[in-house]
């Protein structure tokens, strides 16, 4: 039986991240984009303590970063009609995403799965913004990430 803590990683969603780990991502990003110089002014402007930032720095990561140089695969139930597929395909061309592979179900009763296999190494939105945006058309019932795992 596995124990946790043995290396294995979770998607966890934002909002039952404690207060520790969304400030250490914040310092991370004001590291990486020249806000902060050094990690002590970093976690003085974000009001953690260096001890907790050191606890969670190579643990906690934003989807974006661990998604890059990956492949997302996106699990999409839709109403079936006309242009569908081409519409969510212009949406994934948009986003700067590689089509790897396209599996769609035959439509059962007006409804049809797809699944995409995306390269998502050169894409430029948040993946939230990305996922929103393939919910939007009206024919479009949910998406779902399945995985994303390295290239």
């Amino acid at each position: 039986m596995k124990r946790l803590g043995d290396g294995r990683f979770y998607l966890v969603r934002e909002d039952v991240l404690t207060e520790s780990m969304l400030k250490t991502i914040e310092v991370k990003q004001l590291l990486s984009t020249g806000e902060a110089s050094t990690i002590q002014q970093a976690v003085k402007k974000v009001g953690l303590s260096r001890s907790a930032f050191y606890k969670y720095r190579d643990t906690v990561f934003p989807f974006e970063s661990v998604a890059r140089e990956r492949i997302l695969t996106i699990f999409i139930q839709l109403e079936d009609r006309k242009g569908s597929l081409a519409t969510l395909l212009g949406i994934v061309s948009t986003a700067k995403c590689n089509v790897l592979t396209i599996h769609q179900t035959i439509p059962v009763q007006a409804r049809a799965n797809i699944t995409l296999s995306l390269d998502v190494t050169q894409m430029e939105i948040k993946m939230d913004t990305f996922i929103q945006q393939l919910k939007a058309p009206d024919f479009v019932e949910s998406v779902s990430v399945i995985s994303s795992g390295a290239l």
